[in-house]
């Protein structure tokens, strides 16, 4: 892209900066721009970011009101109006990369959502990786040119994460060579899919395949929805807007059904199984290839997961730093509440927490890269490792970082409560994660029943896959770390998490044989031992984070104060998980009480070694005011004034005296003073 020359600019303003934040920066250890850097995976990736996003926050075509001030309707058109222009942008711009497409539309769209996300993110990908050669030959190029546009329909109305509950049917009739899509009950309604309700003219379907009188399960079908003329929905097509959410005001998540609906043999999605005109079915040759989709959705939300951290803790830190609240001493000076102990209790160890998710999402994501190069050659040995972990890391870092965000809100104390915090509208971008692509819950027992396996194998004595070589080569015992500088030591860390997730594992198959001994069904078995399930994949999930957090600092290269930084945030982030699971670790003796004590210790003590870097911290990660949509977050601190600008814009301010009063409060009012 010949547009991305090379900067190292700031991207925000250096001027009248608030003295409490600037005071904060200057006391910093380390190179702020060097580990931005390293949080994109390369200085080129930082510049070409930095230049795409500048294309968009310099464009005043894109500039508009808050989006708080604008009613549902005004906000969706803005979407659709923002989504046509910012594409028209991109092939002026000669942006041809994925992600560079993807940091322009981001920063376009800025913390909103574009109104063709589905489009890029589920219906173009799905094109790729289950279309045949010529299927795609025929669908990408209308995808790509906006054609077409699409989404993806599988969840419905009584069934999501159950797909294999799914009802819409697709019924083959090889008379016309057609297959017949039909919704029979209203629960078989197609329910949440994005962009559904008013945008897409087309949508990849999950259906129920019957052909010759035999269901072989659900399959992807392309359908196209409305008139390419008119935009009116396709006869026997209903489709609408599902309403209001918690968030996504500007997304118009829809609800689909079919009145026996027909489309062409063709349009089934047939790279991996097909219908031959007689109506033969041939299945896959492995069956979860069809999963491919779904699994680099789930990839793509752990680093989503980081993402929407990082905006929350940048607004607390940044806020906790010009905020000052109570004298400690009479008559004294108030202090920036960042000082608090209990504050920085708070906040820091989810700093922490952040830059750990960061680092397990570039793994996880060239971990995918690598099994899909695998299975491009036939090797498809690692796909169950990558959908577990993928499925595992999706639940645990979207339940850390939901309830992350809601700790920073609160710890923003009344203004965090304010849609001018950015705390209401990331929380309801960032929430639905913990939903959609795999209900949470659901997600964790599938990383589960891969474990179960695993243990199986090493009872079998077999060989395990990959990072599961941990179930056979841990011993039990004692933690042996004693003094503090053991507890910091970040190899000792990492297996003290390996024996969490290793006693738990085991633990929970011991668990679920016994249950399985008493002759019990697998189902019930299974569902009697939910709860030790649950902890596994979770202590397992945790220990790859806290690894690989450790490995990403030994084997990096980085100057030694960012180094140094680093390691102090993963030793906070491993002490204070073992902290916060204490109960995990002392259940079997593996740490004492006398250990736990020093781990308290520790922790308080990294809190204060962590504090001059806070605010350096959470500047490395690099969010533009324009997209942060923060008042209390801006980088230069200048909170009040900003707060007091962004009030007087309200609709409610346009005039001094409101209209409802002529209607309502006058009548009373008057008459009220009238009777007295």
């Amino acid at each position: 892209m010949a547009a991305l020359e090379r900067t190292t600019t700031v991207q925000q303003t250096t001027t009248n900066i608030n003295p409490d934040i600037q005071k904060e920066r200057d006391i910093a250890t380390f190179n702020v721009y060097e580990l931005t850097t390293l949080i994109d995976c390369g200085e080129d990736r930082t510049i070409a970011r930095r230049k795409c996003q500048s294309l968009a926050l310099n464009d005043p075509e894109l500039k508009h009101k808050p989006v708080a001030f604008m009613s549902r309707d005004e906000r969706y058109t803005n979407a659709i109006k923002k989504a046509i222009y910012v594409t028209k942008k991109v092939q002026e711009y000669g942006i041809t990369d994925m992600e560079e497409q993807h940091w322009y539309r981001s920063a376009a769209t800025k913390q909103d959502t574009y109104g063709f996300a589905l489009h890029y993110a589920m219906f173009l990908p799905t094109l790729s990786s289950q279309g045949d050669e010529e299927q795609k030959k025929y669908w990408v190029p209308l995808a790509q040119d906006l054609k077409i546009i699409g989404t993806y329909a599988q969840t419905e109305l009584g069934h999501g994460t159950f797909i294999r509950g799914l009802e819409t049917t697709a019924t083959y009739d090889p008379q016309t060579e057609e297959f017949v899509l039909h919704s029979p009950t209203v629960t078989s309604l197609k329910w949440w899919p994005g962009n559904l309700g008013k945008t897409v003219t087309h949508a990849v379907v999950l259906a129920q395949l019957y052909t010759k009188g035999v269901c072989h399960g659900l399959h992807p079908f392309i359908v196209q929805l409305r008139s390419l003329e008119d935009h009116q929905p396709l006869p026997g097509v209903k489709l609408g807007d599902i309403g209001p959410k918690l968030g996504y005001a500007s997304n118009d998540n829809g609800f689909l059904g079919f009145d026996h609906v027909r489309i062409p043999r063709r349009n089934m999605l047939m790279k991996h199984s097909k219908v031959d005109p007689d109506g033969t079915y041939t299945k896959p040759a492995i069956q979860r290839l069809s999963y491919g989709t779904m699994v680099l959705v789930r990839v793509n939300i752990v680093r989503q997961a980081f993402i929407s951290l990082a905006y929350a803790i940048t607004i607390a830190v940044r806020y906790s730093a010009v905020r000052r609240q109570t004298e400690l001493t009479p008559g004294g000076v108030e202090p920036q509440i960042l000082d608090y102990q209990s504050q920085q209790m708070k906040l820091f160890p989810l700093v922490a927490t952040a830059y750990a998710f960061n680092f397990a999402a570039w793994t996880t994501r060239l971990r995918y890269i690598e099994v899909i190069m695998e299975i491009n050659s036939g090797n498809v040995e690692s796909l169950p490792e990558l959908h577990a972990l993928s499925a595992g890391l999706k639940a645990f870092t979207s339940y850390v970082m939901n309830e992350g965000i809601e700790v920073c809100r609160m710890s923003c104390g009344g203004h965090g409560y304010s849609c001018a915090s950015g705390f209401p509208e990331l929380y309801g971008l960032a929430t639905p994660a913990c939903t959609y692509e795999g209900e949470n819950t659901v997600m964790l027992l599938q990383t589960a029943r891969y474990l179960m396996k695993c243990a199986g194998k090493v009872s079998a004595r077999d060989k395990l896959p990959g990072m599961m070589q941990y179930l056979s080569q841990t011993k039990r015992g004692t933690w042996p770390a004693r003094e503090d500088s053991d507890m910091l030591n970040l190899q000792l860390l990492s297996e003290a998490y390996q024996h969490r997730a290793f006693r738990m594992v085991v633990s929970a198959a011991e668990k679920l044989n016994a249950e399985l001994a008493k002759g019990k069904p697998q189902h019930k078995a299974w569902n009697n031992c939910h709860i030790y399930l649950l902890k596994a994949a979770t202590a397992h999930c945790h220990f790859f984070v806290v690894q690989n957090f450790a490995n990403h600092i030994k084997d990096t290269e980085m100057g030694n104060d960012v180094r140094e930084v680093l390691t102090t945030l993963c030793q906070l982030y491993s002490l204070h998980g073992i902290m916060e699971n204490s109960g995990d670790f002392l259940m079997d003796g593996y740490v004492n009480g006398d250990q736990l004590a020093k781990v308290q210790k520790l922790v308080a003590h990294l809190l204060s070694v962590m504090r001059p870097n806070a605010v350096a911290l959470v500047d490395a990660f690099d969010i533009h005011d324009d997209l942060l949509c923060s008042e209390i977050g801006r980088y230069d601190g200048n909170v009040y004034e900003a707060l007091y600008e962004w009030a007087k814009q309200s609709p409610l301010n346009e005039t001094d005296v409101h209209h409802s009063y002529y209607k309502y409060l006058r009548p009373m009012l008057q008459g009220g003073k009238a009777k007295l």
